[in-house]
């Protein structure tokens, strides 16, 4: 190895890994030919890193204390060379350097300085381990110092990104040279040092694996000490104990904390269940566009109370502690099954239900077990009846049973709907019936971030590893985390237009915008189907059958997968301005809000100012959302808008305002919940309060 005699000869490296250790770093020999020293240049603030990678170590875990250390003021030296100090520590193993003695039995480890004058060995003895290292804080206030690029957080989180995603290296290295050439300037020496970090960067994520330890628990557990500062909750499995691992990295942090104030998150909940080794949830925000962007994953079987109470304290509690006054307007679900009491309980707000789930599961059965489309658009429209009939007070058992009857010919599609959805259809219903409903554009918005997870996870060359948690926990902290970041960063900075791009039409809510008025044409006498003109070919059309329904169906191939298209979510734009078309759930829902608002002062009590202010406050906002709607100049819109209006920033087009929502809370445990009847006066006041 060649001996290097200047520190402007060595290359700063930064390692991807959050943790790393000796291992990671390409040591150099520095000094001259009579004393030299192997030796790394990493950024000062990595040095914590570097020691917990080092303790870390799976095959001989340890503890480092300071054994000596020296500082010197800034400026007190008139010459120095390159590489002077301001810092210099010495780091020991605690394991030793002390003698054994005779006996040869090993030191506990220390956690405090001894007194280790006298080191001297008796020949008979043996001693402790002797590893150690020293870390100087260089002063780079020397000439060339300008030399050494400067690579930022950002830069790093964007390179790595790249990678992951699997962008060809010489595109990774024009953007990441693109980044520091903003901190250093452009010269050969930057680009070259570029070009030697991007190409180390690279392979050492290619020969990075999931596998810590051929056992997958004990890999996870390894994982989860050298990624501390990304899990919220931890809980490993026991006899009495379920296994939960809640993973939120600091930037997923900054977005919840960004975009959930305030607003909705939303959960796409139960992933995997019959295929990984541990069902997913995912934790939802909705970014500037609307689009789902997940902030947080837990990945547990249990759905116990106790369980979801822990993993969603510690998630509030982390929230908190960067921003005190975070708080959430309204929580979605997307399973029936799921404890709303926790929801409640913690984070203080009302919980909303999304019909993307079910109305995805619906139709991806009948389109795989029914041959005929006439049949499969039928059978959709007759179950998507039975859901909008919950408050019309129909017999559900009654309309199954002649569901099954009048399509007994269908025995594959009959005897999964019987299997699976019988059993549970009433509860499923009865949690429509007494919660919000989401909007189409939000559930959009779950299914989108759900189709991405599920081409991300379930590719063919991973199928071998779905039973480990350690590869599913690689999946996401890599893969995906790297493909939303880059997403948001491309939109924000303008950059990485073909990205961007890809990012703003990913989910069909935004394409259903994109397509004009005009290529729509609506059945408006019999409201049987509606067509839709291709903007690509015009001379394709689609047709949506059973038009303004959430269970309308179309004949496109996104549609027939059980997606929810951009042709069905644009004709039901179209025909909720249309008469004769029934209204979205997600409105009935509202409207049902409104009438049980105005029914349920029945005296002349303080109940009824609450209500009366209550229908004020929502009068307000609603007229404030129609005339935003309608406007064609937004500045006035916000100019006349009350200041508590602007700062709060009300609803956007998936949201209702936290005043509607907090009265659907009310309302519905009034209405629905017989246990609530039972409680005291005062608990009702509270609850009403909340």
């Amino acid at each position: 190895m060649d001996i290097v005699e200047s520190v402007l000869n060595l290359a700063v490296q930064n390692p991807a890994e959050e943790d790393f250790s000796a291992a990671d770093l390409t040591w150099t020999k520095f000094g001259t030919a009579e004393r030299h020293d192997e030796v790394a240049l990493i950024p000062y603030d990595r040095v914590d890193a570097f020691i917990i990678g080092e303790c870390s170590s799976p095959e001989c875990p340890t503890r480092f204390h300071i054994e000596r250390g020296r500082k010197r003021a800034r400026g007190t030296l008139k010459d120095y060379k390159t590489d002077e100090y301001l810092e210099y520590k010495l780091y020991w193993c605690s394991f030793g350097p002390e003698n054994y003695g005779e006996g040869g039995g090993v030191l506990p480890s220390r956690k405090y300085r001894l007194n280790t004058r006298n080191r001297a060995a008796r020949p008979q003895s043996m001693r402790g381990c002797t590893c150690h290292f020293v870390v100087k804080r260089l002063d780079a206030i020397g000439p060339g110092a300008k030399k050494i690029p400067y690579i930022c957080n950002e830069i790093q989180q964007q390179t790595m990104s790249m990678i992951y995603l699997g962008i060809p290296e010489e595109n990774v290295l024009e953007k990441h040279i693109e980044g520091i050439q903003r901190y250093c300037g452009s010269n050969a020496k930057v680009d070259s040092l570029a070009s030697q970090y991007v190409h180390k960067l690279g392979m050492i994520i290619k020969r990075s694996t999931h596998e810590l330890d051929l056992d997958d628990q004990a890999s996870i557990r390894m994982w989860v000490e050298r990624n501390k500062k990304s899990i919220f909750f931890y809980q490993d499995s026991s006899e009495s104990d379920a296994f939960i691992l809640g993973i939120q990295t600091e930037w997923q942090l900054q977005q919840m904390i960004r975009f959930g104030h305030r607003s909705l998150i939303a959960a796409d909940s139960t992933f995997g269940i019959k295929r990984l080794k541990y069902p997913l949830c995912t934790l939802l925000v909705f970014d500037s566009r609307q689009h789902a962007l997940p902030v947080a994953w837990i990945i547990t079987r249990s759905s116990a109370k106790p369980d979801v109470a822990k993993w969603m304290k510690a998630l509030l509690g982390r929230a908190s502690s960067v921003e005190p006054g975070w708080k959430i307007s309204g929580f979605l679900i997307d399973d029936a099954a799921a404890e709303i009491d926790p929801i409640r309980d913690i984070f203080g707000c009302p919980v909303l239900f999304s019909l993307w789930r079910v109305r995805r599961s619906w139709l991806r059965n009948i389109v795989k077990r029914c041959g005929n489309i006439e049949v499969q658009r039928e059978i959709f429209k007759r179950l998507g009846a039975i859901v909008y009939s919950i408050w019309g007070g129909v017999n559900t058992l009654s309309a199954l049973e002649e569901l099954t009857h009048d399509f007994v010919d269908q025995t594959a599609f009959i005897h999964y709907f019987k299997a699976s959805w019988v059993p549970k259809i009433e509860m499923w219903l009865s949690t429509m019936r007494a919660l919000p409903l989401a909007s189409q554009e939000a559930s959009g918005a779950i299914e989108a971030y759900h189709v991405k997870l599920k081409a991300k996870l379930f590719d063919d060359s991973h199928l071998g590893a779905l039973q480990r948690v350690d590869w599913l926990v690689h999946k996401l902290t890599t893969e995906l985390h790297s493909s939303y970041w880059l997403d948001r960063y491309a939109d924000e900075s303008d950059s990485f237009q073909n990205v961007k791009e890809e990012y703003i039409a990913s989910t069909s809510w935004h394409r259903a915008l994109q397509i004009p008025n005009s290529s729509v044409i609506v059945d408006d006498k019999d409201h049987l189907f509606a067509k839709v003109s291709s903007q690509k070919d015009s001379n394709v059309t689609r047709i949506v059958w059973n038009p303004g329904s959430e269970f309308a169906f179309c004949d496109c191939a996104w549609s027939l997968q059980g997606n929810l298209c951009k042709h069905v979510i644009k004709v039901n734009m179209i025909c909720e301005n249309r008469e004769g078309y029934q209204p979205s759930m997600s409105f009935q829902a509202f409207k049902e809000l409104l009438t049980i608002l105005w029914k349920k002062p029945m005296d002349d009590s303080v109940g009824l100012d609450l209500s009366t202010a209550w229908a004020h406050q929502m009068l307000d906002q609603i007229k404030q959302l129609v005339e935003l709607d309608s406007s064609k100049n937004i500045g006035t819109v916000v100019n006349n808008m009350p200041l508590k209006w602007v700062s709060k920033k009300g609803r956007t087009s998936i949201g209702i305002p936290s005043s509607i929502l907090a009265l659907s809370s009310s309302c519905k445990s009034g209405s629905n919940n017989a246990v609530a009847r039972k409680k005291s006066q005062k608990r009702k006041r509270m609850s009403r309060l909340r």
